[in-house]
């Protein structure tokens, strides 16, 4: 008898329960976005700066993913949005089931954007679907500009590449006109925006992108939802 190997069968149900979620969301019209990088690429920095550029009308929550530690969410609950931690006790990445438990006391009806902050990962994120609309993959100037051709999977996937620490270029040697060549071999398509936190710098470019975005996908709701 074939046996259907067990990381086939784990993909599979997460597959399951990401569908799942990814109705409810579009049930009560939630855009959702999953930011991905390397550890040390400065989402949790940029998730700060974006916080605190909201106003307290905004309707957004946040569950922020790690190893270990509620470190995270700690710093992101300073701005006043509902954040959870999820800590995965060494699991290098987040998953349907861990989205579906942390979410289940939200009322969705009161959240326009969910931002995930996952586990600080290029390779296993990538193969877990979260419910998401969009994938975000963070690439800063402190790391290789082949890291789109190294790790192609999470590019090809991602509809937006930030890049991160740019006032940080005169001081590396870092390319950047090379590293979105790259990331669009990967992915022609790829949206590009460069960011500073300490600066602000693109910041105003990077929160332009998600009001785009949550706009296009609330148009892309049927009329029985939207």
């Amino acid at each position: 008898m074939n046996r259907v190997p067990l990381e086939g069968k784990v993909l599979n149900e997460n597959a399951r329960v990401a569908a799942e979620l990814r109705e409810r969301f579009r049930e009560h019209r939630v855009l959702v976005v999953n930011l991905i990088s390397s550890p040390g690429s400065g989402k949790t920095t940029l998730l700060e700066k974006t916080l605190e550029s909201f106003s307290a009308a905004e309707r957004v929550s946040v569950l922020t993913g790690d190893l270990q530690t509620e470190n995270d969410a700690n710093r992101l609950k300073r701005y006043g949005f509902p954040v959870k931690q999820i800590t995965t006790g060494g699991t290098c990445h987040l998953d349907a089931r861990m989205i579906e438990k942390h979410i289940a006391d939200w009322d969705l009806d009161k959240l326009d954007l969910l931002i995930v902050e996952n586990v600080g990962n290029l390779v296993c994120p990538s193969s877990y679907d979260l419910g998401e609309a969009a994938k975000i993959v963070l690439l800063s100037v402190t790391e290789g500009e082949d890291k789109p051709l190294k790790y192609p999977s999470i590019f090809f996937k991602s509809e937006l590449m930030v890049l991160t620490k740019t006032d940080l270029l005169p001081y590396v040697p870092f390319d950047a006109a090379l590293a979105i060549e790259n990331a669009r071999r990967v992915h022609a398509e790829m949206e590009v925006v460069r960011v500073s936190c300490l600066t602000g710098h693109g910041m105003q470019d990077w929160l332009n992108w998600l009001e785009q975005r949550k706009h296009a996908f609330l148009a892309g709701l049927p009329e029985t939802v939207a």
